[in-house]
């Protein structure tokens, strides 16, 4: 089963996080995304013609996250889009990451 059709499911406090290896292997399921250096969040710049574009981009990955009842951090400015992906209640990285960025990934 891809990443993509799976659904996140809720979390705890408590939840643990993915083990390095393990988010490591999902890493290659999602193309372009990166492991921050600390290994907590999951990251990707997008880059759009303007800012319409990069506004209509963040549109649609809120109403996926909202789907996903999991929600990232998102930097828009005039052309660009930075998304940040971490679980809270692990402290760090969860296969929910990995699965809204499959899903983001879906709607370019």
């Amino acid at each position: 089963m891809t990443l993509s059709s799976k659904q996140c499911v809720e979390c705890k406090n408590g939840t643990q996080p993915l083990p390095a290896d393990k988010a490591r292997a999902l890493l290659g399921e999602v193309s372009g995304w990166r492991i921050s250096d600390d290994g907590k969040w999951l990251l990707k710049s997008y880059k759009f013609k303007n800012f319409a574009q990069a506004l209509a981009f963040v549109n649609k990955a809120g109403t996926v996250a909202e789907e996903q009842n999991h929600h990232p951090d998102i930097e828009l400015g005039w052309g660009y889009v930075n998304i940040r992906l971490q679980t809270h209640a692990a402290g760090g990285l969860h296969e929910n990451d990995f699965i809204l960025a499959a899903k983001i990934e879906k709607i370019q």
